[in-house]
């Protein structure tokens, strides 16, 4: 479980940018940080793995509180926290499979990584991530020939060798189409109940988030102004969080884009049996 206590942040300039936030995020629940730019989602997200240091507060991952330990000890945490990051972070020119092996360097150490020379059974991993995330005709292509789709897919895998207890994902889908979008969230939310895996998922479609996760903690001036499902994004609440708009229309799309995937699944459902029979 992972656990946020009173959780402050303050930048040099005076800036608050979280305000005593607390939550607590049980294993396999997939969690969506929403809330307007500037609202502290992605500061969230790097306090958690210290990639900003926290002014006060605490996080603490299945028992180990993260915000005192030294560097050596910190350095050994983050093997168990793997981070999906909007941009990708791929080496363009490193291959598919050598860029889902650098996850491995926090086990491996620098020079053996630099020199290619991973254990067979995390190469063996590699593999399997690899087919499972759609990407096993592609180990051997370079990063920069792949689209965004198939490099986040990469990012994903990456994050995943780790065998983390955590997911942190930073708007996954902020440079995909609508498609590849939903393609992204549904994989990795399948991917978090397989592993029973817990994951905050920072993310600014409010219809994507309402489709695929569990929870939504929505954020505003570095604060909580919503906890709780999906479904209790009503028009009320979204203003809370974002301010005047026509949410309505919004919550129209959601529901119809559902019953739209629903009538999809339906049919490729139908069509499985159809064959099934066939044969």
């Amino acid at each position: 479980m992972l656990q946020i206590k009173q959780l402050l942040k303050r930048y040099p300039t005076g800036d608050l940018a979280l305000q005593r936030v607390d939550m607590a995020i049980p294993k396999g629940q997939v969690v969506a940080l929403i809330g307007p730019s500037g609202a502290g989602k992605s500061t969230l997200i790097r306090c958690v793995n210290r990639l900003v240091e926290p002014t006060s507060g605490q996080v603490i991952l299945n028992d180990r509180e993260l915000t005192k330990l030294n560097s050596n000890a910190l350095r050994v945490a983050r093997r168990r926290m793997g981070m999906i990051f909007q941009e990708y972070a791929l080496v363009e020119r490193l291959t598919v499979m050598e860029n889902v092996l650098a996850g491995q360097l926090g086990y491996v150490g620098f020079w053996r990584s630099f020199l290619r020379k991973f254990p067979q059974s995390s190469i063996d991993e590699a593999f399997r991530l690899l087919d499972r995330v759609g990407l096993e005709e592609m180990i051997d292509k370079r990063a920069d020939e792949l689209s965004g789709g198939q490099r986040q897919r990469v990012g994903i895998a990456r994050a995943l060798i780790q065998d983390p207890e955590l997911l942190l994902v930073d708007e996954p889908t902020a440079s995909l189409d609508p498609k590849t979008s939903r393609q992204i969230m549904r994989l990795i939310c399948e991917l978090c109940e397989e592993r029973n895996l817990a994951a905050i998922i920072n993310i600014h479609d409010v219809a994507l988030a309402q489709m695929f996760v569990q929870r939504v903690i929505g954020l505003r001036l570095g604060e909580i102004v919503y906890d709780g499902p999906p479904t209790g994004l009503q028009p009320d609440v979204l203003t809370e969080i974002y301010g005047e708009e026509d949410w309505q229309a919004t919550i129209e799309k959601v529901d119809e884009e559902d019953e739209e995937e629903a009538a999809a699944a339906a049919v490729a459902v139908a069509v499985v049996v159809e064959e099934g029979v066939g044969s």
